[in-house]
C-alpha cells in the first residue's frame, strides 16, 4: 500500500496540471472571440445604423454658375512707389530729433539735426570759393573799365581776367552743389545738417537715435524712411497648388480682424513669377485705397479673390454640412437604416445659407439635410460606434 502511494501523487499532478491548461485555452478562446466581435463591429467606422431612417429627409446637391473664389491671408505693407528712403552723405553727430517712428510728417518738416565735420568743410570751401569769385570779379570790372576808356591795358590782359572769373564762378557753384549734396543750405551755411521730409506721410521706419554718429556714405540702413499710406498693398501668400485659381484683375473682398463689421475691396494687381523655396508661397498683391488711413503697415487680414467670368459649382444646404475635428462630411443614405459619412471641401458660402463644395460630392447625389440629428440618433443609439469614429479623426 505503501508503495503505491507514490504513483497516485504523480497521476494526481498529471491530471492537475490537464485541468489548469484546459481553463487557460477556454480562456484564450474567449478572448480570441471578443476581440473578432470587435472588430467585426468596427470593421467600417463610417457607416451609422439607425432605428428610425424614415425621419431623417434628403436633399440633391445642386449646380449653380458661380466665380471662382479663393480665401488666403495677407498682411499689410506700404506702396513702395510711395515710399521714400532718408539719408545723408555726410558723416556727424546727432544733435536734435525731432519726429519719431510712426508719426506723420509734412513735406519739409523737420526731421533732426546733425553736427557734420564733412559740411562744416564744404561750407568752408564754399566760403572761399565765394571769396575767390568776388576777388575775380573785382579783378575783371577793373581792368574792363580801363580797357572801354583807351587806358594802357591789353587785351590779353582783359582775356585773362574774364577767364579767372569763370573759373571762380565754375568753383563756387561746385561748392554750392557739394553743400546740397550734403543736406546743407548753401543760403545760410552751417556745420549742421537739418534732415526734412521729402513728402507727406509716415514714419515707417527709424533707425537713428540721439547723440548717435552716422558715418559718412554709410547708407544702409537708411536714418528714416518715409511712406504715404493713403495707398496700401495687401500681400497675401498663395500656394503653388493654387495659383490656377487666381488671375491678374481679381477683385479681393478684404476683412481685418481690427474692422470686423466692413469689408475693404481691392484689386490683384501683381501675382509672383518667384516661389519662396521654403514654403511653396507665392506673394500676391491687392492694392487698397486707405483714404482714412486706418490701414496700417503690418496689419492681417483675409482676402476672397473673386474672379469675374463664373463656372458651374457645386452647392447644398449649408445645414447638410456636419463639422467634425476641422473637417467637413456629409451622409450618404445607403438603403435601409443604413448611412454613410464621407468628407466634402468646403468652399464660399453663399447669400441665400447655400455652401459651395469643391470636391468630394457629385451634382444629383442625395445626402441627408439634417446631418447633426442624424449623428446624434446614432450616438444615443450606438455609443461604441461614435467612440470608433471620434478615434478615426483623431490626429
Amino acid at each position: 500500500m505503501f508503495k503505491s502511494y507514490p504513483s497516485a501523487m504523480v497521476l494526481f499532478m498529471i491530471i492537475f496540471v490537464f485541468l489548469i491548461m484546459s481553463c487557460e485555452k477556454v480562456k484564450e478562446a474567449g478572448e480570441k472571440a471578443k476581440s473578432s466581435e470587435q472588430i467585426a463591429v468596427s470593421i467600417n467606422p463610417n457607416l451609422i445604423e439607425i432605428s428610425h431612417p424614415e425621419d431623417f429627409l434628403v436633399v440633391k446637391a445642386d449646380s449653380r454658375m458661380l466665380p471662382e473664389e479663393l480665401t488666403v491671408n495677407g498682411v499689410i505693407a506700404p506702396d513702395i512707389g510711395r515710399t521714400v528712403a532718408i539719408n545723408v552723405l555726410g558723416g556727424g553727430r546727432v544733435a536734435e530729433i525731432h519726429a519719431k517712428l510712426g508719426d506723420s510728417v509734412k513735406k519739409s518738416q523737420l526731421l533732426l539735426k546733425m553736427h557734420s565735420p564733412d559740411l562744416a568743410n564744404a561750407v568752408a570751401a564754399l566760403k572761399q570759393a565765394r571769396a575767390d569769385e568776388l576777388l575775380a570779379r573785382r579783378q575783371y570790372d577793373r581792368y574792363k573799365f580801363l580797357y572801354e576808356n583807351g587806358e594802357i591795358v591789353a587785351q590779353k590782359e582783359l582775356h585773362l581776367a574774364e577767364n579767372a572769373l569763370i573759373d571762380a564762378k565754375a568753383d563756387t557753384e561746385n561748392a554750392v552743389t557739394q553743400v546740397k549734396l550734403l543736406n546743407g543750405n548753401p543760403k545760410n551755411p552751417s556745420a549742421f545738417i537739418e534732415l526734412r521730409a521729402p513728402i507727406d506721410g509716415t514714419i515707417v521706419e527709424q533707425n537713428v537715435a540721439l547723440g548717435a554718429t552716422v558715418k559718412s556714405l554709410d547708407t544702409t540702413p537708411s536714418l528714416f524712411t518715409i511712406a504715404d499710406l493713403s495707398t496700401v498693398w495687401l500681400l497675401c501668400d498663395v500656394y503653388e497648388n493654387n495659383l490656377a485659381q487666381i488671375g491678374l484683375g481679381y477683385h479681393a473682398k478684404i476683412r481685418f480682424n481690427a474692422y470686423s463689421d466692413r469689408i475693404f475691396p481691392g484689386k490683384v494687381s501683381n501675382i509672383s513669377s518667384i516661389l519662396d523655396p521654403q514654403t511653396r508661397n507665392a506673394k500676391v498683391r491687392i492694392e487698397l485705397d486707405n483714404p482714412e488711413g486706418i490701414l496700417r503697415p503690418g496689419m492681417f487680414a483675409t482676402a476672397t479673390l473673386v474672379s469675374e467670368s463664373k463656372t458651374p459649382k457645386i452647392v447644398i444646404p449649408s445645414s447638410a454640412l456636419f463639422h467634425m475635428h476641422e473637417k467637413y462630411w456629409v451622409f450618404f443614405p445607403r438603403g435601409g437604416n443604413k448611412f454613410q459619412r464621407a468628407e466634402v471641401q468646403a468652399g464660399a458660402m453663399q447669400s441665400d445659407g447655400y455652401q459651395q463644395i469643391n470636391a468630394g460630392l457629385q451634382i444629383g447625389e442625395e445626402i441627408v439635410a439634417n446631418p447633426l440629428l442624424l449623428f446624434a440618433e446614432a450616438k444615443s443609439e450606438n455609443p461604441f460606434a461614435f467612440q470608433e469614429l471620434k478615434k478615426k479623426d483623431a490626429p
